[in-house]
């Protein structure tokens, strides 16, 4: 018994390894991928340009000079900056009003010089990117959440119950897949265009609003598909017949048991699609169905870079900057969203360490 008793006291404390939690483990994993992390960076970065653009001493994205001649790019060295601040804008919202309000407090008339160059009607091209940014990232992140909100609800429900319930859902989007949305955005918006008094002055819907809703009411289908898909496979885990027989509801089983399981798939699919939500707010805009002038977005941006090109020249600037935007942003969203998708996959994980371990 004494034997023992020494035994116990001097044998090494074993305390069990606490499972660090999903979310916490995904976030380690993703901060080990370089390229992820630093995407993840610069969309920060511009998500949070993007948002203080009324508070920087930008040029006026509005203000015309229709005297003026479009010029070329202009570096901080050679043009910090000059005094001719106008403040023009199509209508803001009280929040950008208040922002533009601390710009004029802290800068003054200040602002930054044509760092990259103007166009045919003095509007400089800096401001109009950072500006235009806004619209494009509106547009993505209603249409994320729509898709969260109608996709993952939809398909979730039509994969649990299954049934006559699920392809009657299910065709519903198959309908609803197989109507040409172009169509449907130049429809909705003729009907605004007859019906503009009413239904500025009583839902608030301007043009823009439905072509944001036109966005995002047609993004979630696949996001329904998705999760259906998942669900299918869920609902006769053990977790999920625990869940029944206490008597759990199935929206309890839906959003508390089922879809936190897939939330990573959601996550990855959400980022993969935001490029293309982005490319489509762009060509919508290229052909005259978007956002009108003199609003701004990188769709608009586009057009302008696209109207410079003639035989007798080409004024690059308005082209390959608005371009260069883009591209590195969706660019960075791509490869954010393969490396959540590889944080995200707990298998992927496991090959990752046995490697490491081996």
């Amino acid at each position: 018994m004494g034997a023992l008793l020494r035994w116990k006291l001097d044998a090494p404390a074993v305390t069990p390894e606490r499972g660090a939690a999903l979310g916490a483990e995904a976030w380690r994993r993703l901060r080990r991928n370089r390229v992820a992390w630093w995407s993840l960076m610069f969309l920060a970065l511009v998500g949070l340009t993007s948002l203080l653009a009324p508070l920087l001493p930008l040029p006026s994205p509005a203000a015309l000079e229709l005297s003026a001649e479009p010029t070329p790019p202009a570096g901080p060295w050679t043009s910090i900056g000059n005094h001719g601040f106008q403040r023009e804008y199509w209508p803001l919202s009280s929040v950008d009003e208040r922002l533009v309000d601390a710009r004029v407090a802290l800068f003054g008339d200040w602002q930054t010089g044509p760092w990259l160059g103007t166009d045919s009607k003095g509007r400089d091209l800096l401001s109009r990117i950072v500006w235009g940014s806004r619209t494009s990232i509106a547009v993505a992140l209603l249409a994320m959440l729509t898709s969260l909100v109608i996709g993952v609800t939809w398909g979730a429900f039509a994969g649990f119950v299954g049934g006559r319930t699920d392809r009657v859902m299910m065709r519903i989007v198959d309908v609803l897949y197989s109507l040409p949305f172009i169509f449907i955005v130049i429809f909705l918006i003729t009907i605004l265009q007859g019906w503009k008094d009413l239904l500025e002055t009583r839902l608030g819907l301007n043009r823009e609003a439905v072509f944001y809703l036109s966005i995002g009411a047609v993004y979630w289908l696949t996001m329904a598909r998705v999760v259906r898909g998942q669900v299918l496979s869920l609902r006769h885990a053990e977790f999920v017949d625990a869940a029944r027989q206490m008597g759990a509801s199935t929206a309890r089983i839906l959003f508390v048991h089922i879809v936190p399981n897939v939330f990573g798939i959601i996550i990855v699919y959400l980022t993969l699609s935001i490029p293309s939500v982005m490319l489509f707010e762009s060509f919508l805009t290229f052909l005259g169905l978007g956002i009108e002038a003199p609003r701004v977005s990188w769709g608009l941006l586009a057009v302008d870079g696209a109207d410079t090109i003639h035989p007798l020249g080409i004024d690059w600037w308005l082209l390959v900057w608005p371009a260069v935007a883009m591209g590195t942003t969706l660019l960075a969203l791509n490869i954010l969203g393969d490396g959540l998708r590889d944080a995200l996959d707990p298998k992927s994980a496991l090959a990752a360490k046995g490697a490491a371990q081996t």
